[in-house]
């Protein structure tokens, strides 16, 4: 093997550039990574290996084990190709199935190797899986087909940014990029918490949710929480994009391409070239469109229109849907190749009607928000005004709410107080006037989900055991208050795994 530096590269565009991943450094051995099967994984661990051979160093067979009882002695492991000793940067980790022992074998490297960045290979497309095995501390995955332009540069990244700084787990409210998703319920505090693990990993992701839950916001704060926050963050909205100009807006055209096409002209993926491209409202993409897409989804390639050459694009693809695409899917308004490509890691945003306990939460902050613009004191919401905030629907969500409380602050035209009078809401019944003893059943109702969501959320769904306890109920009678309020535990028992 040469000493030199061996190279990955690939062709970006039609320049001339290109893209170049150094592996290794100048004349110092190249960096060696620790190859860990679970179970049985022989076809994984032939691709695999055939593809890091001329660029990393493999540390041996059992060399991981004694590392995991020993971290003391990581700094000690001799390669295989007889080099003088080195530390390894990285986990690559094979496993099949993401079974039981796969989880067994994160948490323990992840327990006793905590700097070591862990990259996943398997054959396991479960989202539910991959988004669980994440959150034991598997920094990425890739699934096959398996092609050194996908495997290497992802683990050179790892290998590059590991260290304490990645490793240092940051409170949620704390991350500047995660400033604008306010909320104190439970089902929004579960997706939210989500969100700097998907950061991590350089996948597709697919955001879900009714129209202004904050679906853009979220695509936002996965970008400038992932290793691309320094690059360009594009949006692309699906649903305003003429069928026939999906390509040329997408990919860019060559000279002559068509009638008018004096010059080349490059699109939106190469516009987003090392950062991410954000399709929103996917959903509303027509299935020839879809078809389009499918190529750049599955190996990030893309033909622009007129040229005989294919581009790889370094990017980082976020998609969102207004609508429930397994439903789509069932009534053939979505392709089935295009919604699997799409369906890597997912995740649901509640509307503001699961989460009313952040309504007016959500209505100070924008009383601040829209006062500080307008340079007038923030007003307060009189009871009868937070009154009708909480018995409207909010079809429009967050978004809906935004825009009646900055109507609210210019009818209010620089009063102290917010009246009902100025809550202007579209076909919105006025709330009729209730008994104390209706309005306190309404509140209970309503501390009754929080208190059993935030319940089930510090259990991670246990409610057979110790959050049914933790309440002072008996699990029947805790069961019996999950079914009234309709709360769904399957996404407080997936959060936990």
């Amino acid at each position: 093997m040469s000493t030199e530096s061996p190279t990955y590269a690939g062709p970006v565009d039609e320049t001339g550039r290109w893209e170049v991943c150094w592996i290794g450094g100048g004349m110092m051995p190249l960096t060696e990574v620790f190859l860990a099967c679970v179970d049985t994984a022989p076809g994984l661990h032939g691709m695999v290996g055939s593809i890091l051979a001329d660029y990393f160093r493999i540390a041996p067979m059992g060399a991981l084990e004694l590392a995991c009882q020993d971290p003391d002695a990581c700094g000690q492991v001799a390669s295989t190709a007889g080099a003088r000793a080195a530390t390894p940067q990285a986990v690559v980790m094979l496993a099949e199935e993401l079974n039981e022992n796969a989880f067994r074998a994160a948490r323990r490297v992840r327990s006793s190797l905590p700097k070591l960045p862990i990259l996943l290979v398997t054959s396991d497309r479960n989202p539910d899986k991959v988004l669980s095995i994440l959150e034991q501390g598997v920094a990425d995955f890739v699934t096959p087909p398996l092609c050194p332009g996908e495997l290497l540069p992802r683990l050179w990244r790892l290998v590059q940014n590991h260290g304490p700084k990645e490793h240092v787990v940051r409170p949620v409210r704390q991350n500047a990029a995660l400033s604008q998703l306010i909320g104190q319920s439970a089902s929004f505090r579960s997706a939210v918490e989500k969100i700097p693990l998907l950061a991590r990993y350089d996948g597709t992701v697919l955001l879900e949710g009714e129209t202004g839950t904050g679906k853009g916001l979220c695509a936002r704060a996965v970008h400038y929480l992932s290793l691309r926050a320094e690059e360009p963050f594009v949006p692309v909205e699906c649903g305003g994009l003429p069928l026939e100009l999906i390509e040329n807006e997408l990919f860019g055209h060559e000279e002559a391409a068509y009638t008018g096409a004096t010059s080349s002209r490059r699109g939106l993926v190469h516009a987003a070239e090392g950062g991410t491209l954000f399709l929103d409202e996917v959903d509303c993409l027509p299935p020839a469109a879809q078809v389009k897409l499918l190529r750049l989804l599955q190996d990030k390639q893309y033909r622009p229109v007129g040229s005989s050459r294919a581009y790889t694009a370094n990017i980082r693809l976020i998609a969102a849907s207004n609508t429930d695409l397994q439903q789509a899917l069932r009534q053939n308004r979505i392709r089935r190749d295009f919604f699997y490509r799409l369906n890597v890691l997912r995740l649901r945003l509640p509307s503001l009607r699961e989460r009313p306990r952040d309504i007016l939460l959500l209505a100070e902050h924008f009383l601040h928000k829209f006062a500080a613009k307008l340079g007038v004191p923030a007003p307060t919401l009189t009871a009868s005004a937070a009154q009708r905030l909480m018995f409207y629907d909010w079809p429009g969500n967050v978004r809906e709410l935004e825009h009646a409380v900055e109507r609210a602050i210019l009818l209010a035209d620089g009063r102290i107080v917010v009246t009902e009078t100025e809550i202007d809401l579209m076909d919105a019944a006025r709330p009729q006037a209730t008994s104390f003893r209706e309005a306190k059943a309404i509140a209970v109702a309503q501390f009754e989900k929080s208190h059993i969501e935030s319940l089930l959320q510090i259990f991670g769904g246990n409610i057979t055991t110790r959050a049914a306890r933790a309440a002072q109920k008996n699990r029947r009678a805790f069961w019996e208050l999950i079914r009234k309020h309709n709360i769904e535990t399957r996404q407080f028992k997936a959060a936990s795994l």
